[in-house]
């Protein structure tokens, strides 16, 4: 199906120690800013704007980034995704990302925002070379409803599948459907209103990054609970289970400056929007 309500396409390289786009491509309701440089590493940053203002009936959005050998990038997004009422079809992205060896990604969009009615699906399609680098993370929030019900939304379906080398190495799927799901009990939200993910991969992965991230976690003095456990292939995964967005993003934003100091030997970038 190719009746996309916005598609954006961004090829990027290396050239001369600093990472530039080398075609650039978007249509309809999917717009990139210009690059930003924070700094002298030549790493870039993009920010993804949906002009529309949020995700509405059938919308259905398309994504595709590729980074070669030594392109070091960062995409996020100008604000949080709001996806509104889906009565007849539900809004769709979908998200595909090939990285070369020694290229990398991190791809830290704002928090995603349900509201009453929502359907949204997203598919994330990664595919990596050994030495590239890759970190995603997300955070759920439902929206405001009028009848003050924390869950309202319809359904929210996140997948996430990422070959390493040519081979399947993560699947991440999450699947919430209020109506159908007992969402605050156990296995779903755990009496939590808020979701939030990490899943990062890279050779450079070992037993004592995990054990420095455990002990960080720690320190965050909200109301949370939270996992984190290695993945099938050179990477971890982190699940944290709160009450607000800001808790999530502390606890986010800790484990991404502490990946960043050990795995793109600078610090991580300030994504704040205002």
């Amino acid at each position: 199906m190719t009746d996309w309500t916005g598609s954006l396409s961004l090829d990027l390289e290396e050239r001369l120690g600093k990472t530039v786009a080398k075609r650039v491509y978007f249509q309809g309701a999917f717009k990139v800013m210009r690059p930003i440089y924070a700094d002298h590493s030549g790493q870039v940053c993009y920010y993804l704007l949906n002009p529309g203002g949020g995700y509405l009936d059938g919308d259905r959005y398309k994504m595709e980034i590729s980074a070669d050998e030594g392109s070091k990038v960062t995409l996020t997004t100008q604000s949080a995704t709001k996806v509104y009422k889906t009565p007849k079809s539900y809004a769709y992205q979908e998200t595909e990302i090939s990285l070369k060896k020694g290229s990398y990604l991190e791809y830290l969009p704002d928090p995603l925002i349900a509201y009453e009615n929502a359907y949204y699906k997203q598919k994330n399609i990664v595919y990596m070379e050994r030495g590239a680098t890759f970190i995603y993370t997300d955070i759920l929030t439902p929206g405001w409803s009028a009848s003050g019900d924390k869950f309202s939304y319809n359904t929210i379906q996140l997948v996430t599948e990422i070959y390493w080398d040519g081979k399947l190495g993560v699947f991440d799927h999450i699947k919430l459907v209020p109506k159908q799901q007992n969402i605050s009990g156990l296995g779903f939200m755990e009496g939590y209103t808020h979701l939030g993910s990490m899943i990062a991969v890279s050779e450079q992965m070992d037993d004592a990054l995990l054990d420095e991230l455990y002990e960080v976690i720690q320190t965050e003095e909200s109301n949370f609970t939270f996992g984190i456990s290695n993945i099938a292939i050179p990477g971890f995964s982190l699940r944290i289970l709160a009450n607000a967005t800001q808790t999530i993003e502390r606890i986010l934003n800790q484990c991404h400056a502490i990946i960043s100091e050990k795995w793109n030997n600078r610090p991580a970038s300030s994504l704040r929007k205002y």
